[in-house]
């Protein structure tokens, strides 16, 4: 006999729900499983998503779908996923915007805290402080003591108000305690294009956008944005290298279930996940856009959330930012 759509998925929630973890876990996936990326196609997140898509799929036994739905610095796919069913078969895939959100926004459709699960974190991109070529400082000491004589007189870009860029530069002016003018613009490829034509001073940029440009003697590199070297600009100190051990910057991927999917559900796509990118040929193409494999457990990304929320939200109202 025919039953309603909602009246399946009903009694599979019940069955599922009274399944032991082990057994749940060994049942789940029944149907394609689909990711909802928190950005448009073809930047690293997207990126990212479809190299693991194949490989996470295979062994889950089930096709993962990608679901691209940008805007609103990632709001509008992450309510879409709180808004889901808890039934393991809707991922968002989330950048490190999932964390300050909150306090850039204020009032949002959903709580990234409440609404949302951590599955766990998968990779970074590292950030590099750049710098036009007549700028006349080459290291991070040397751009502070120019600041300090001059204050007001070095601006830097971002992709706009909030982004990663604006918020870095915030961070490391107070660290430093100089006074630096910020201009955002809207993306990233116009702050860049204009960072090399001289209309900006500096700029913390994405390795992935900025190693070409420091390749090609368009930009020079002052410091990679944290604690250490990266493989992918080897030659270039970090920050904290320079003097600033505490300052960290850097851009991440991640996944996230709606609040309510069941644990064994959530191990089984982290454990997956961990699987697929520690594989060399994920880490090679990974590598090649700039980013660096940054697996963990679902409890780990968890502190990693809160972590990065209240770092981030305290520069956030210190500085009165709001997103626009």
């Amino acid at each position: 006999m025919y039953q309603p759509i909602a009246a399946r998925s009903l009694f599979l929630g019940v069955a599922l729900a009274l399944l032991p973890a082990a057994a749940l876990a060994q049942a789940w996936p029944q149907k394609p499983v689909r990711w909802i990326i928190s950005f448009a196609p073809g930047g690293v997140h997207d990126t990212l998503a479809r190299l693991l898509q194949p490989k996470v799929g295979e062994a889950l036994g089930q096709p993962i779908l990608i679901d691209n739905r940008g805007g609103a610095g990632g709001n509008i796919a992450a309510d879409a996923v709180a808004k889901s069913a808890p039934d393991g078969y809707t991922f968002l895939v989330a950048s490190e915007a999932i964390a300050t959100n909150e306090a850039l926004y204020g009032k949002l459709s959903y709580d990234p805290y409440k609404d949302l699960t951590p599955v766990g974190k998968m990779a970074d991109y590292p950030i590099a402080l750049v710098a036009n070529p007549s700028l006349p400082v080459n290291t991070v000491r040397e751009l502070v003591a120019l600041a300090k004589s001059k204050p007001g007189s070095i601006s830097y870009g971002s992709a706009g108000i909030g982004t990663s860029g604006h918020l870095a530069g915030e961070l490391f002016s107070g660290m430093a305690g100089i006074q630096m003018v910020h201009v955002p613009y809207k993306g990233g490829a116009p702050a860049t294009a204009d960072l090399v034509a001289g209309r900006i001073q500096i700029m913390f940029l994405s390795v992935s956008l900025s190693a070409p440009q420091v390749k090609q003697g368009k930009l020079k590199a002052l410091a990679i944005a944290g604690p250490k070297r990266i493989p992918q600009m080897p030659e270039v100190p970090s920050t904290a290298e320079q003097g600033y051990p505490e300052f960290n910057a850097l851009l991440f991927s991640s996944m996230l279930a709606p609040t309510g999917t069941p644990a064994p559900i959530i191990n089984r796509m982290n454990s997956e996940l961990v699987k697929a990118l520690r594989s060399p040929d994920i880490v090679k193409r990974l590598t090649e856009i700039g980013g660096v494999p940054a697996p963990s457990s679902p409890q780990e990304f968890t502190e990693i959330l809160h972590r990065e929320g209240e770092r981030w939200g305290k520069v956030i109202r210190d500085k009165n930012i709001h997103a626009q």
